[in-house]
């Protein structure tokens, strides 16, 4: 059975204490101004063309401890702070980039 995030941070060392509880600040902390502001745009400006919040919104989404929760209790997949990180570095970018490019098939 694996450990749980507060149990493994109960024996850690100061250190790993402090940048367990800064990942989650950062994590919160860009669930609600990434995928808070996507969500805002796509109510404001409307949901085409695509870029329109919805990379920054899904970025926020996959970064939020608690659609890790969510994964582990309903699937049993666990992902790092690493992998999530990564994975909404991805969308992020990737949302970025279409802005450059402008290639839509629609809006």
């Amino acid at each position: 059975m694996p450990q749980t995030a507060a149990v493994a941070t109960q024996d850690a060392s100061p250190w790993t204490r402090a940048l367990y509880l800064l990942g989650l600040i950062v994590a919160w902390g860009w669930f609600i101004l990434a995928g808070g502001g996507g969500f805002g745009l796509i109510l404001t400006e409307g949901p085409l063309p695509l870029t329109h919040g919805w990379y920054a919104m899904f970025s926020g989404i996959a970064l939020c401890p608690a659609t890790a929760w969510l994964l582990n209790r309903t699937t049993a997949i666990e992902l790092s702070y690493r992998a999530r990180f990564l994975i909404a570095l991805a969308i992020i970018l990737t949302g970025r980039l279409m802005l450059i490019v402008r290639v839509w098939p629609f809006g």
